[in-house]
């Protein structure tokens, strides 16, 4: 079965080096195997575990909407806000991305390259929400806050049904990041 492997003289240098009797022999094949097995489990295990921070290299804050806490990606300069959520295929479930400006603005979003919709929430410079929106992924149509905000987080599509927020609720913006 594997001779033809050894007598085929365009076979790879590297596959005619080792010897016939390194493959065929099975006898030590039997203390590697158990080996083998637990230390791909570990690796698996290992891989789905999420990371400690994004990707995107932002730094993360936690931060509390509605009924329930997000870990946010803090887009604070002028790349990272135009950057956004961008190009990515999926965000884990209660993360997001807080885009933090230096003044209040009415600056509307739009979805170019943004892959996954999206909900809105538009926050004043009090922590007051002034409105929540919803994004389709790849839109291109500029969606308004509708009045002035200093704070923009994007969710996953429906996190802001689910957590109950709307307009004029509050929003504690950690002292970190605020501005």
């Amino acid at each position: 079965m594997g001779g033809a492997l050894y007598n085929n003289p365009e076979a790879d240098g590297c596959v005619r080096s080792v010897s016939r009797k390194a493959i065929m022999n099975t006898k030590n094949a039997r203390f590697i195997w158990p080996y083998v097995f637990p230390m791909l489990a570990v690796l698996m295990i290992g891989c789905r575990q999420e990371p400690s921070a994004p990707a995107s290299g932002l730094p993360t804050v936690e931060i509390k909407i509605g009924s329930k806490n997000y870990h946010v990606e803090v887009a604070a300069d002028e790349f990272s806000r135009t950057r956004g959520l961008m190009e990515r295929d999926s965000m884990p479930e209660e993360h997001g991305m807080i885009f933090v400006f230096t003044q209040d603005t009415d600056e509307g979003f739009w979805m170019h390259n943004t892959r996954i919709p999206l909900d809105i929430v538009f926050i004043d410079s009090t922590g007051k929400v002034v409105s929540v929106r919803q994004m389709k992924a790849y839109d291109e149509h500029v969606t308004s806050s509708g009045g002035y905000y200093r704070y923009a987080i994007e969710l996953n599509s429906g996190a802001t049904a689910a957590c109950g927020v709307k307009a004029g609720d509050m929003v504690g913006i950690p002292t970190g990041i605020a501005r």
